[in-house]
């Protein structure tokens, strides 16, 4: 099973590789944070002035952003059954921060719009040392998110390996724009 929210709910601040990259994101753009969670990415590029769907099986822990104009909230489990719940549509930037289902990476390509920015970080093999997630299904493979995403995106940065903060961990992260 993926990290789940209540095993990260420490993580408060955006993540440095998300607060660093998503200054690239078109001013006013339409941003997805996938895998939500407590909402720290979202609130922080909505204050950055984008457009966000904040996406999570469980949208309770940003119940408090319900109103909030430039936010639309989608409750959906991406590893359930039900289709991809956005059917063609694009964004502009797309943030994704400690999850991991791979059977979401041609779709989430399929999701960046022309010029758009994808910000991912998650686990990677050695994790296991530091933490959760120990499960291999759920870390990252030497070089995968670079395999997986820099053959159709153009790799703005590419980074692997230990992180002492917000906790220690090893992660992998990518940022790419899509050019097509």
């Amino acid at each position: 099973m993926p990290p789940c929210s209540k095993c990260h709910a420490h993580l408060t601040e955006p993540a440095e590789w998300v607060r660093h990259y998503s200054g690239i994101i078109r001013r006013g753009g339409t941003v997805l944070d996938l895998a939500c969670g407590a909402g720290r990415h979202t609130r922080m590029l909505l204050e950055r002035g984008k457009i966000v769907t904040a996406l999570d099986r469980d949208t309770s822990q940003i119940v408090d952003l319900s109103e909030t104009r430039n936010l639309k909230i989608v409750e959906h489990d991406l590893e359930g059954s039900a289709a991809w719940p956005f059917g063609s549509r694009v964004f502009d930037g797309i943030v994704v921060v400690n999850y991991l289902f791979r059977p979401l990476f041609p779709v989430i390509m399929d999701a960046l719009a022309s010029n758009g920015v994808l910000i991912y970080q998650t686990f990677a093999i050695g994790n296991e040392k530091y933490g959760h997630p120990r499960n291999p299904n759920y870390l990252l493979a030497k070089n995968e998110l670079l395999d997986v995403f820099g053959k159709e995106l153009n790799v703005v940065k590419f980074n692997q390996g230990y992180i002492g903060r917000p906790s220690p961990a090893i992660v992998q992260r990518i940022c790419c724009i899509n050019s097509h």
